[in-house]
């Protein structure tokens, strides 16, 4: 009864869940928003609990502007952002509007604005484009239970941590369930052009993910980029793109828009 009931959540879905991403691209979104955003919501909440947050006024400081700069591009009200004393050169955005970013990043960066902004512009654009829910929808997540947002506050059981992993959290918890290289690059484009269009200049993410590539040199990868493809094929694909980041930079800057954050 149960697997008859599954096959038919399934053909509906098929039937009535195509959308479309920011870049054109056909998705599969079986969940609805509000719970995928219910889970964000959660998983932010539980690592607010568990993981230290930075009090350097400076750090918090340029986090916000930066991320208050990018928001403004997508609308969707308020974001919350939050620095967590973490040594790791990583950052995340999660469904629900929540931003964040760990002190290592800032600490690559130098406090380079520009370089961070492509990280946050990054983060924000997997929100964007829904990815969470598109890996959710392809897991069929929603056959596993319905559960997900109450297990949200428990990450060390099973469902908690199948959870954390579809909104690519599962590294905190031993379960890594990352985003495919086509939405790690479809992130980049979307991330490079909300940046130029915040006033930052797209040009500084070429060196940001330079910095990203000697940061793992003879190491594991490092989380951040874990499942993105070779860092000479990301670096090549967003040269490619620069041209029409470019364009939405000077029009930005012919606006007005020239952050000042760091």
């Amino acid at each position: 009864m149960l697997k008859k009931i599954v096959s038919i959540l399934i053909t509906s879905c098929l039937l009535t869940a195509c959308a479309t991403s920011p870049t054109g691209r056909s998705q599969l979104l079986v969940m609805p928003d509000a719970e995928v955003d219910q889970m964000g919501l959660q998983s932010f909440a539980t690592l607010k609990q568990q993981k230290p947050i930075s009090q350097n006024p400076q750090y918090n400081q340029i986090a916000n502007c930066i991320a208050g700069a990018i928001t403004q591009e997508v609308g969707g009200g308020y974001w919350e952002v939050v620095v967590f004393e973490d040594s790791s050169p990583n950052a995340f955005a999660l469904p629900g509007n929540k931003i964040g970013v760990y002190t290592g990043m800032i600490t690559l960066v130098g406090g380079n604005q520009d370089q961070l902004a492509a990280v946050i512009g990054h983060e924000v654009g997997h929100v964007l484009a829904k990815h969470s829910n598109e890996r959710a929808s392809q897991d069929m997540a929603v056959n596993q239970g319905l559960g997900m947002v109450q297990a949200m506050s428990n990450p060390q059981s099973t469902m908690g941590q199948t959870a954390m992993g579809l909104l690519g959290l599962g590294a905190e918890y031993g379960i890594l369930k990352p985003y495919s290289r086509t939405h790690e690059s479809e992130a980049d484009m979307i991330g490079m052009d909300l940046m130029a269009k915040a006033g930052f200049d797209p040009n500084q993410s070429i060196i940001l993910w330079q910095k990203m590539d000697q940061a793992s040199q003879g190491q594991q990868p490092i989380e951040f980029m874990s499942t993105h493809p070779s860092h000479a094929t990301r670096i090549q694909q967003l040269q490619q793109h620069i041209p029409q980041a470019m364009a939405l930079f000077q029009q930005a800057q012919a606006m007005g828009k020239q952050p000042h954050c760091q």
